[in-house]
């Protein structure tokens, strides 16, 4: 950078920066938005090559962040969120001079018409709106062979912490945020999709319980399942961005369930004793297929949660299998729900349903079809009117078996609070239920591959989850930097 000053803050002060220490030096004078701004263009210039997890920056950042200095001067910060310059992922629509495409060639000329409800609300708090990241194509919706972080539009999203899984469905999210290119991220989770990446990137995610934060201008998987949550280095970081997209809306139904939430004091929450006669069950059939390193991690794990004050109820039967739950909800929500954005979406798009994008697909196959569409292909021989039995019959399933009795019933019965879980294992069982999880970071294999924790609750139990994971990663420190 040409400003000495601003190169010495970015090469010496900026990366693993939190939310709370941006605002401290915007409060004090010593640092703006839109200085916050020039320093992560700059570093995403410097360092995305390496990861591939930024597909666009948006032009309107920096008068964005001249703005809200400017009034941050006059009447204040809004929020925590306030110049804070924060990534979406490529599925969330924003009206402005970026794209929205899902990762996908046929939707790559895509303008929304209207911001998502959640960028709404992010815009509300005062947060820069920095770029787009990629993502697993159709959030790994396509091919049942697609490599996570692949997307046709952008390319594959890279570990930055070595030659490892990069995670999915929200990528390029979790790659930028451990590389420092912006504050924090929203990812997406239908099943894994913000916890995996998370967790595989050394980061903190939280995946809401359905219905605390509105779809609306989301590209869809499922309605039942999808939610969209923070991505951050910190537990806090994650919890101010939580803060800044929990509501009401009325374009989604569910989200009447946030009510209680609106509002509401989170960092309230932010407590190092959180542990302190906690009771949290182990459900070991969930992760029965974990490498003996990582089991060695997992014990360790379950020490430094003793050594906080939890006691630990191991190896309980939760009552139900990930292999029961099945993928027919998925599959039959995926038609009904994208057709209906796609049908909604703006009107100079042409692709206007499922068939027109497998079509795409199909007249470009050197450039969209590495891995094949059998997933897009199998969702679009169903009727797309949720009639079927196969998907009545699985809808009640996952209700019953991940929700009623699994998490519910089970937790309840063996007196626990919550479940822990190493990595993102059993993560379906609670998208399933529609419950919240958090992950948080605790170490590395041998090989440098990060390994995280989750902790998994019944719904909208994400203020004691947050207290947990909070203390955990207070007396841990588990993250370091790639």
């Amino acid at each position: 950078m040409h400003d000495e000053k601003l190169e010495n803050f970015r090469k010496t002060r900026l990366d693993e920066m939190t939310i709370a220490e941006m605002q401290q030096e915007m409060t004090s004078g010593h640092l703006t938005s839109e200085e916050l701004v020039l320093m992560y263009k700059e570093t995403i210039s410097v360092r995305n090559k390496d990861t591939n997890a930024i597909l666009e920056i948006n032009p309107d950042a920096l008068p964005v962040a001249q703005a809200l200095d400017f009034e941050r001067q006059q009447t204040g910060p809004r929020s925590m969120l306030h110049g804070i310059p924060i990534l979406l992922k490529d599925n969330i629509d924003t009206a402005d001079k970026m794209h929205t495409s899902a990762g996908s060639l046929a939707f790559e000329n895509h303008y929304a018409l209207r911001d998502a409800k959640i960028v709404e609300r992010l815009r509300q708090a005062g947060a820069v709106i920095l770029g787009k990241t990629n993502m697993t194509e159709w959030a790994n919706f396509m091919s049942e062979n697609m490599t996570n972080g692949y997307s046709s539009r952008g390319g594959q999203v890279k570990n930055p912490y070595g030659e490892f899984d990069v995670g999915g469905s929200s990528s390029g999210s979790a790659a930028a945020i451990a590389s420092n290119l912006a504050a924090a991220a929203i990812g997406t989770e239908t099943s894994g999709s913000i916890i995996n990446p998370a967790a595989q990137n050394s980061l903190v995610g939280i995946k809401p319980t359905v219905g605390l934060t509105s779809r609306t201008g989301i590209i869809p998987i499922s309605h039942t399942q999808d939610v969209p949550g923070p991505i951050a280095r910190t537990v806090a970081d994650a919890v101010a961005l939580l803060e800044g997209i929990v509501g009401v809306d009325s374009q989604d139904a569910i989200t009447a369930l946030a009510k209680p939430f609106e509002n509401y004091n989170w960092s309230k929450h932010l407590k190092k004793e959180g542990l302190n006669g906690v009771k949290l069950a182990v459900a070991r059939s969930l992760f029965k297929e974990i490498t003996a390193e990582q089991a060695e991690l997992f014990e360790k794990a379950l020490m430094t949660l003793r050594d906080c004050g939890a006691e630990i109820i191991d190896d309980i039967n939760l009552g139900v299998h990930q292999e029961d739950l099945g993928f027919a909800v998925l599959l039959h929500e995926f038609k009904v729900d994208l057709n209906a954005y796609l049908e909604q979406s703006n009107p100079n798009q042409p692709i206007r349903s499922l068939t027109d994008v497998i079509a795409f697909n199909r007249e470009h196959p050197e450039r969209t079809l590495k891995f094949g569409q059998n997933l897009l292909e199998q969702a679009n021989e169903l009727s797309g009117t949720l009639t079927e039995r196969a998907y009545v019959e699985a809808l009640e399933r996952n209700r019953f078996l991940a929700a009623e009795r699994g998490m519910k019933k089970t937790l309840e019965e063996v007196g626990a609070d919550a479940l822990v879980l190493p990595q993102e294992y059993g993560c379906n069982i609670g998208a399933a239920a529609g419950f919240p999880s958090i992950t948080v970071p605790f170490g590395y294999e041998q090989t440098g591959q990060p390994f995280g924790i989750t902790f998994s609750g019944q719904a909208f139990t994400e203020p004691v989850l947050i207290e947990y994971a909070y203390a955990f990663e207070q007396q841990t420190k588990g993250r370091r930097k790639p």
